[in-house]
């Protein structure tokens, strides 16, 4: 499977559906937290669903098994949390979770899937925590980072 990984913000919808589009994703896993903000523009889950349809041809799931909690999340924001901590408790609740079971269950029949958030690279963003996550247990797992 190759798993991309996308952020929509610092991106015009042109931009950022043409990539979904050229790289023939299959399904879009919105992991954010809150996918309904008026600040996520043509990114809110709703309209974000029916635009994958209509030009990508692509799926839409909204999975906040694979978000962080609102606890860590406003930590982190309110710098309560550093990088380093947040990574060590994310990787925590992915594990309590059981991601990978639950993601292999419900997404192995696809071929190309992307998790989407906010953020405009992954470096620190935890849909990057979640791919590598999902890469060291679940075989023939490939990361791209969009």
């Amino acid at each position: 499977m190759k798993l991309y990984t996308i952020g929509f913000t610092q991106k015009s919808a042109k931009d950022f559906f043409e990539k979904i589009k050229s790289f023939n994703v299959e399904l879009l896993i919105d992991i954010r937290l809150n996918n309904s903000s008026q600040l996520a523009g043509f990114a809110k889950g709703k309209d974000l669903e029916y635009f994958l349809s209509e030009i990508c041809g692509c799926k839409y799931v909204h999975d906040l098994d694979l978000s962080p909690t609102k606890e860590l999340l406003d930590d982190y924001r309110a710098k309560k949390k550093t990088w380093s901590e947040y990574e060590v408790i994310f990787n925590e609740i992915m594990k309590s979770r059981d991601i990978s079971a639950s993601f292999n269950k419900k997404y192995s029949t696809y071929d190309r899937v992307c998790l989407l958030c906010t953020e405009p690279t992954a470096e620190r963003c935890h849909r990057r925590l979640v791919a590598e996550y999902l890469q060291s247990r679940i075989d023939g797992i490939e990361i791209i980072h969009v």
